[in-house]
Parts: structure tokens; sequence; C-alpha cells
């Protein structure tokens, strides 16, 4: 009789033994919670230092072209002014008799600190602030309308298919007949010459919708080809399938099941896009039919760079190294954002 009731206080004290109880506490499984695709992305995006770092001076130029006016200001220089000529700064001579920079490295001083431009004399620093500026922002504006195009496009001919896609790839494949640059070279005389006044200087205005309308209307074609190949392969799944039968108009489906699952393409395609539209609208300029004076733009700065380059190396050597930074920044962070989205194309 003796035994029973032991075991009844071994049993209770077992229970009541608050160390055992915390025990059991401690080996409750925990909770999962689940990570969307975009979390996971930029877990992985986190972890590649490469990525990272170049994320970082993708941002550093955005922001030094954003403040372009207010780094000048703390130069104390703009890029209109002629040092070399304007009676103003005839006490502060930056050129020789021959038109060339005084001093080291292209005239490089306390006021100008990257030099100054032969023959004019204006300041290189205030004129790479302001041609960043110009291009990246004229670069972002093209990119932007080019991939919005482009996967509106190939949204439409991907998921209707059909007649619908045979006439917009025909379409496709008229533009892509087109040769960008040159048509572009050939194009622009023409509509200055038909808006412009022959005896008025083209406005800058004017010149940077130009390049923006047909860099937009030659450029849209890769994008729409990548997105609608996507789209082909994805409008035959399973749960596009659920969701036309569940009723969902084609709309919805498009917005709710296909383009989430197109968001990996058009991301890493941005990103090799932007930096290629840089170097096309530097091209323009540098051909003489892009900007021209007096504004300032990194391909004009070449061209300038160009003409002296045998007495004045000096002068295309920041524009020079600041475009290579960036251009390479910008393709290996293309790289990363690929490999963040597919962890299988890891390099």
């Amino acid at each position: 009789m003796t035994s029973p009731t032991k075991a009844e206080g071994s049993g209770s004290a077992v229970a009541l033994d608050p160390e055992l109880a915390s025990t059991s506490e401690v080996h409750e499984p925990k909770k999962l919670e689940g990570r969307s695709p975009g979390q996971l992305m930029w877990q992985r995006f986190r972890r590649d230092r490469t990525g990272m770092f170049c994320a970082g001076v993708v941002i550093f130029y955005f922001v030094v072209a954003l403040c372009a006016p207010l780094l000048t200001a703390i130069s104390g220089t703009n890029p209109y002014t002629l040092y070399g000529q304007d009676p103003t700064y005839a006490d502060q001579p930056v050129l020789d008799d021959f038109g060339l920079p005084l001093g080291y490295f292209g005239g490089l001083s306390g006021e100008h600190w990257f030099g100054v431009e032969p023959q004019y004399g204006r300041d290189l620093f205030a004129m790479l602030m302001y041609g960043m500026r110009t291009s990246l922002f004229m670069a972002l504006g093209v990119t932007s309308l080019v991939m919005l195009t482009g996967v509106i496009i190939g949204l439409i001919g991907g998921y209707f298919g059909g007649r619908t896609d045979y006439w917009i790839g025909r379409v496709t494949d008229f533009f892509l007949s087109f040769p960008q640059q040159l048509f572009f070279i050939a194009f622009m005389p023409v509509v200055t010459a038909f808006f412009v006044d022959p005896r008025e200087e083209t406005p800058t205005y004017f010149r940077a919708v130009a390049i923006l309308i047909v860099l937009w209307v030659l450029g849209w074609m890769g994008m729409a080809r990548l997105v609608r190949s996507t789209v082909l392969s994805l409008r035959e799944r399973e749960f596009v399938e659920a969701a036309k039968v569940s009723g969902a108009s084609p709309w919805r489906i498009v917005r709710k099941e296909i383009l989430p699952n197109v968001v990996s393409p058009i991301l890493v395609q941005f990103t090799y896009q932007l930096p290629s539209t840089i170097l096309t609208i530097a091209f323009l300029s540098f051909a003489g039919v892009g900007f021209v004076e007096p504004t300032p733009d990194w391909g004009r700065l070449f061209a300038v760079g160009a003409r002296y380059a045998e007495q004045d190396p000096a002068f295309m050597f920041f524009p020079g190294v600041a475009l290579v930074i960036f251009i390479l920044c910008f393709n290996l962070l293309g790289d990363s954002v690929r490999d963040a989205f597919d962890p299988k194309s890891g390099r």
C-alpha cells in the first residue's frame, strides 16, 4: 500500500520541480517564420561584400551629381566661367602664353582642384560635377522609360500570344533594324533644322528632349524580348492555370501572378542598361550631336580632352577615372543582383 503513495509522491515531485519545468520550456520547438523571395534576395545580397561596396559607390555618384551646385559652391568655382579669359581673374592667371594650364598636372591648385581646361581655363572639377549630373540623370530617365516600355510590351505579347504576339514581334523587328547611334547622328541635324531657326542656337532642353526620345524609341526592344520570353514560359505554369480556372481577369493574372516572377530579370537588366546608356550619351556628345558648348557633359569632356591630349594629357585623367569606376561598379553590382536572385548562378 505504501509503494503507490511513494510513486504518486515522486511523480508529483517531478511535476513540481522548477528546474525540470524550466528545462521542458527550453526544449519547446520554436516557430519558423517564412521569408519572402525579396527578403531572401536581400539576405544573400548583404553577404556579398563586392555587391555592397559597389552599391555604395553607385549611390555616392548619384549623391555627388545631385549635390553638384553645393560642391562647386564649396570650391568657389562654376563650369561656365572662363578663368583664362575673363578680365575679372586677370590677377590670377591659369594659362600660359600658349593657352596651356600653368602649374603641375593640368593646373592643379587650391582654387582649381582638378586643374583647368586648355585655351579657356574653365574649372575641370566644376565641369566634371555638372557633367556627371547631366549624364547620370539623363541616363536614368532614358533607362526608366526604356524599361517601362519594354516590360509593358513584353507582358502583352508574351501573355496574349497569337496574332497580338506576332504583330508586336514584327514591330520589334522593324525598330531593331535601325542602327541606333548612326540614326541619331543623322536624325539630330534634321530635327534641329526643322524646329529651330538656323540663326538661333539650339536650346539645351531641346537637345535633352531629342536625346531622350530617340534613345527611348530605339532602346526598348531588348527589354521587351527578354520579358516576352520569360512570360511565355510562365503562362503555362500551374499557378497561372489555377488563376484562370478561378475566374481571375487577365489584368489580375498579369499583375499578381506573372509580374512578380519577372522582377528578377527586369532588375538585372536595369543594372546593365543604365551604364550602357551613359556610354551612349557620352558617345553622342563626343561625336558632336549630343550636348554641346557650354553644357557640361561627360562625353564633351572627352571630346575636349582628345583635342589637347598631346599638350595636356592630365585633362582626361579625372573624367576618365570617374567614368571607368562608375561603369565597373555598376556592372559588378549587376552581377551581384543576379547572383542574389539566382544563387545557382553565383560566382
